[in-house]
């Protein structure tokens, strides 16, 4: 009878809701579900002489609470929250390392000239001069320590960016294997979404992107993924992994490379650059690397670079107790110069020194020397502005900086990487042991020195606490570490500003998503109680249609 079938109909429709919204409660919780909802649409219905009498009601397909807007906002969003809080992570410990004003470098040079201007007052005072030597000691100490604890840091991203791109090839793999098989439920199922699938497949997609930047694009139900300046790590049915190792440029940072198809089945890694990674974890973890901790290094051997040259420079000038010239107050490193690792053979390396004299012009910054063939170009990094040297025969100079080439027989993309003031900061001891050298007395005529009462010396030593030595003579030893300390500080607080402003975004465009894809149970418990009464009234045409035949056997016996 049509009555059984509109019975059966409306049961299977109800029982297929039932279960939706089951499904929906259990799920209230899983993240990256979207809400399911059954569609339905009537059966149709058949002509009779009474008019066209409903077939009663069929369930179409089941679909997910989705928007792809919203879903790539949150997504976005989220990225960028990474890239943020993993920067932060890192910056919050320099900035507690630099910025401490009771223990740390900022009080050891105040200690230390100081203790200079105490022997520029009682010159022949041996305690005044251990003293001296005393801070001396505890300031260079306070400088390797600082430098040692960046160099650590150093590490400790370098093996973060080992374990986050491990993660992402992870991810990639997820992804590829939940590809293949949507793409097989589509096969088997045409027309009907597996909208469970397509959920995780977007977790792992928006989880993915909290570790790095991507961009994603949807072709024959598969999803395609590219990373930096386009380069694919999901396509097709392929994955590329992205792998780690030192920098060919420079070993000390570990750099990523992606993989382009080889010969052979094999793959080709190719180094990208920091700056084409700037979201998620990793992108967070190589800008903190490029902006913070490559800078204040830097930054860190400039001023100690300052301290020890300038103190050395005039402390040659002085004359010490037994009437001798002063020799160096503390040893001074000399510039790193790094070659790379893909330079030719016969390549050799530059040897880089620092111009006598010329002490306030270097810079914080590195420079890339390649030869091109016939010239070399220079060029400051991670500045990016070419460098004009001025040459005589094979030495170069620029920036305080003297380059040798002498013997050197580069092939053309040769390059080397010369650092300046990157390790200053961990070579600086002190060179004087003996009270009696310390060069504290001036000079009362050519070649001889005023005596052991004489402290004219010891106060040019100590009038270098404020004199502009760096900078092309703009900055002072103790501005120089005061603005250390600034540009860690501000951008510390930038990062602070910009985290809780996209937790604000974060937290407004996951609401706007769940507006769309979330559960609400409320509502869920009332489509159960809908849809029990569906239910019911259905199984009662079912025993209408029983009773009414029932009825009918009963008339013909």
């Amino acid at each position: 009878m049509n009555l059984e079938n509109l019975g059966k109909a409306g049961l299977l429709v109800a029982q297929n809701r039932l279960q939706t919204a089951g499904h929906n409660i259990n799920n209230a919780a899983t993240a990256g579900y979207s809400r399911q909802t059954v569609l339905s649409e009537t059966a149709g219905a058949m002509s009779t002489s009474a008019g066209w009498i409903g077939r009663g009601v069929q369930a179409v397909s089941v679909q997910r609470s989705y928007d792809n807007f919203l879903q790539n906002q949150l997504a976005t969003s989220l990225m960028r929250g990474a890239a943020l809080k993993s920067y932060g992570d890192q910056i919050s410990q320099i900035n507690n390392l630099v910025a401490d004003r009771t223990v740390g470098i900022s009080p050891a040079i105040q200690k230390f000239f100081d203790s200079l201007d105490a022997v520029a007052s009682a010159p022949a005072d041996v305690a005044a001069r251990q003293e001296l030597i005393g801070q001396a000691n505890s300031l260079a100490a306070q400088l390797r320590d600082a430098n040692a604890f960046i160099d650590n840091q150093r590490i400790n991203v370098n093996t973060q960016i080992d374990t986050t791109v491990s993660q992402i090839n992870s991810y990639l793999d997820r992804i590829q294997d939940l590809n293949r098989q949507i793409t097989t439920a589509k096969a088997t199922n045409p027309s009907q979404p597996p909208n469970d699938l397509l959920d995780q497949r977007d977790q792992l997609v928006s989880e993915l992107g909290q570790l790095i930047d991507i961009k994603t694009y949807v072709q024959e139900d598969r999803v395609n993924i590219t990373v930096g300046n386009g380069q694919t790590v999901l396509g097709g049915d392929s994955v590329f992994h992205l792998e780690t190792h030192p920098s060919k440029a420079d070993p000390s940072r570990t750099a990523v490379s992606f993989t382009v198809p080889g010969p052979g089945g094999t793959t080709i890694p190719v180094e990208m650059s920091d700056t084409l990674i700037t979201g998620g974890k990793l992108g967070g973890l190589l800008t903190f690397r490029t902006d913070v901790l490559d800078s204040t290094q830097n930054d860190l051997g400039r001023i100690a670079l300052g301290i020890s040259v300038a103190i050395n420079e005039q402390h040659a000038q002085g004359y010490d107790l037994s009437g001798t010239l002063g020799g160096d107050f503390f040893t001074v490193g000399t510039p790193k110069v790094i070659g790379n690792e893909n330079n030719s053979a016969a390549a050799g390396t530059p040897a880089a020194t620092y111009v006598p004299g010329d002490l306030s012009k270097i810079t914080n910054q590195d420079y890339r020397i390649q030869f091109d063939g016939t010239n070399y170009t220079i060029t400051r990094v991670p500045e990016g502005t070419a460098v004009t040297p001025t040459a005589a025969g094979t030495t170069l100079s620029f920036d305080g900086l003297e380059i040798d080439t002498a013997g050197m027989t580069p092939a053309a993309g040769d390059s080397w990487l010369i650092q300046p003031t990157r390790n200053a900061a961990a070579a600086m001891t002190v060179a004087i042991t003996d009270p009696d050298k310390v060069a504290a007395a001036g000079e009362a005529s050519p070649g001889v020195g005023a005596g052991t009462a004489n402290g004219d010396n010891a106060l040019e030593l100590a009038a270098l606490r404020s004199k502009k030595v760096l900078a092309n003579g703009s900055m002072g030893l103790n501005e120089g570490y005061s603005k250390l300390v600034n540009n860690v500080a501000v951008k510390t607080q930038a990062n602070t500003t910009a985290q809780k402003a996209q937790e604000s975004l974060i937290s407004q465009n996951f609401s706007a998503q769940q507006a769309v894809s979330g559960v609400n149970l409320d509502e869920e418990y009332i489509n159960l109680q809908q849809f029990q009464e569906q239910y019911r009234a259905a199984a009662r045409l079912i025993d209408t249609a029983s009773t009414l035949f029932d009825t009918l056997l009963a008339l013909r016996s």
